[in-house]
């Protein structure tokens, strides 16, 4: 038996968000990963080591994506995404030291462009209501959208790649 926390491949996918990627405003990432073989950079801010490995997995399935750094909690989140400057940024709600909002709420300023695509196993309204109006790009359960994760990224690279080269 899995933790709760981690789920296996072939749940059927539920949408808990009422936009898609064709309407995510266009962000430039400075990689178009997979058309000029450059990397686009992930980081990871979750908790749950289990959960950490398990999309640095699901990240192998994405080609030109690289795990450029991860977070256990609030403050080590924030101060890892102004360091390491990543390209998209796979958030959890609850983590010690506060919460994915706080973590959202502390580099969107600094950070406009970013990917932030929350993953939390509480998908409740008005979480995911609170956590797009503060900035956050997409809003998925991780009981039923977990392996939705790699192709999110994909769609997000060639739609990327089809807009320009240029670097945010």
């Amino acid at each position: 038996m899995l933790p709760p926390d981690v789920f296996r491949r072939g749940f059927v996918i539920l949408c808990y968000w009422s936009q898609s990627l064709s309407f995510v405003p266009m962000f430039r990432i400075r990689s178009n990963a997979a058309h000029k073989g450059m990397v686009m950079r992930i980081f990871i801010a979750d908790d749950s080591r289990v959960v950490v490995e398990r999309l640095a997995g699901l990240l192998e399935e994405v080609p030109g994506a690289r795990l450029v750094g991860q977070a256990g909690d609030v403050p080590a989140a924030v101060d890892g995404i102004h360091k390491m400057k990543p390209d998209a940024v796979i958030l959890d709600l609850h983590m010690p030291g506060g919460t994915g909002l706080d973590v959202l709420r502390a580099i969107r300023t600094e950070h406009p462009d970013l990917f932030v695509l929350i993953c939390t196993n509480f998908p409740y309204a008005e979480f995911r209501e609170e956590c797009l109006a503060a900035g956050a790009n997409l809003f998925l359960d991780k009981s039923a959208d977990f392996e939705k994760i790699p192709s999110i990224l994909r769609e997000l690279a060639q739609k990327e790649a089809k807009i320009s080269p240029g670097a945010r």
